[in-house]
């Protein structure tokens, strides 16, 4: 997974967990595409000050992904829903009883729920 692509998932998880100028930083960076320049110009920071709350803040995110590994597991498990809802599939076209392809269908739909 790209770096930028993975921050900026992380920063969703895990965003409120830092101070509200290192979020706010990183979401200048990460998602509206700011550069460093532009970010300082708009805070009244140098470029330094804004390298520094994000290096900080990508810190602090891979620190709690280290310990509560919640993207990890919920890449886990959408690999492993695809996988059910590609066998399901499997089993729907080769299934002609219809009570068992309502039962399939209806099991489909409910793991679109939690997917």
């Amino acid at each position: 997974m790209d770096e930028h692509i993975k921050i900026s998932i992380l920063c969703q998880i895990y965003g409120k967990l830092l101070t509200e100028k290192q979020m706010s930083v990183l979401n200048d960076y990460y998602n509206e595409d700011l550069s460093l320049s532009e970010i300082a110009q708009n805070r009244n920071i140098s470029r330094q000050a804004v390298r520094d709350l994000i290096q900080k803040g990508e810190e602090k995110l891979f620190e709690y992904e280290k310990v509560l590994k919640i993207m990890e597991n919920n890449n886990k498990n959408q690999k492993t829903l695809q996988i059910v809802f590609s066998k399901l599939s499997e089993l729907e076209n080769n299934v002609s009883d219809k009570k068992a392809i309502k039962i399939l269908n209806e099991v489909q739909k409910e793991l679109r729920h939690i997917a």
